[in-house]
This record gives C-alpha cells, structure tokens and sequence, in this order.
C-alpha cells in the first residue's frame, strides 16, 4: 500500500507522519525506515527504526528515489514500511510530474508486501488527479 499525508506547509505534516511510524513500528513485524531530507527529526523516531538522511545519497529525482528504494528492500527482506518525509523537497520535482513514480511505487509495494507512506506538501485546490486516491 502506497500513502500520502498530504497538505499545506504548517499543516502539521511531519508530526503525523513521525507518530504513523512510531505507532506502526509497535505492531510491525518487520524493519521499518524513515526517511528525511536532513536529521532535525532523528530524535523523535523510535530507536528501533532506521533513520535514512536522503541528502546524504543525492537523490535528486523521482527515479533515483525509486531505484533507492529498490536497493533497500533488496538487502532487507524483512522491510514492512517506509516512511518519506517531504517527498518533493527529497526529489526537487513539482508534484504534477509524479503520477509514473506513484504508478511505479504502488505496483512495487503490492509486489514486495511494503507500505510506503509519504507527506507531500501541497494546496488542497491543485492537488493532482491522480494523487487523491492515495490521500490518507
């Protein structure tokens, strides 16, 4: 399952995803990752899940993410969940160019078992079509 936390900035983005990934890593069976743009938030993630700063790896577009990801669930066969936070600040891409890497990023967690859970900033009057069915 795919996921967008998704609104304005201010909106209380961060905070609701950061308490999604402490709450699921309570039931999860498997290795959940939470990752960032920098590491102001290192500290308010359960220790037990892996903090990624994305900066650190110069993902700069949606396919390095999509190929980023790919490498972490093939050298982690129990990976559960995913957690992006500031999707578009990650990838430096308008959202309305997103549509293939959520196309791509849904077929991946459906054939992998893996939840990805993303917030992406954005105004409720253009949020894309193809974004709504993803809104949690």
């Amino acid at each position: 399952m795919i996921g967008g936390i998704f609104g304005e900035k201010g909106t209380g983005k961060t905070k609701k995803i950061l308490d999604m990934a402490n709450q699921s890593i309570q039931s999860a069976k498997g290795n959940t990752i939470f990752i960032d743009d920098d590491t102001s938030y290192i500290y308010d993630l359960s220790t037990k899940a892996r903090f990624i700063n994305a900066s650190d790896y110069g993902i700069t577009t949606p396919k390095m993410l999509y190929g980023f990801l790919c490498g972490l669930a093939a050298s982690d066969f129990d990976l559960e969940a995913v957690y992006i936070d500031g999707l578009l600040r990650i990838i430096g891409h308008e959202l309305d160019s997103l549509e293939g890497l959520f196309d791509d990023l849904k077929s991946f967690s459906a054939k992998h078992n893996l939840n990805i859970i993303m917030s992406v900033t954005g105004s409720k009057e253009t949020v894309p079509a193809f974004l709504k069915a993803y809104i949690l």
